[in-house]
């Protein structure tokens, strides 16, 4: 397998949509790409630092999250041109 066609199912792999066979090789070619072995461990400490943030909890200023709204609704106007 080369790294190509690896990287191109990272993300079914990463979602558990990958059937038995081509699963194996995936894992034989991580075992043997140190490149694509940092790739999926960096993924997947992203993972996990994403989902243990409670980002949803977190409360912007109000003229903040106002001035956001208004610049992305101007860049989606500006977009639609």
């Amino acid at each position: 397998m080369k790294c190509s066609e690896f990287l191109k199912k990272m993300s079914d792999y990463f979602d558990g949509q990958i059937p038995e066979p081509l699963l194996s090789d995936l894992r034989a070619h991580m075992g043997q790409c140190s490149h694509c072995e940092v790739v999926v461990n960096t993924v997947e400490k992203t993972i996990r630092i994403y989902r243990n943030q409670d980002i949803y909890e977190l409360e912007l200023p109000e003229q903040v999250r106002d001035d956001l709204r208004c610049k992305i609704m101007t860049k989606c106007r500006c977009d639609k041109g």
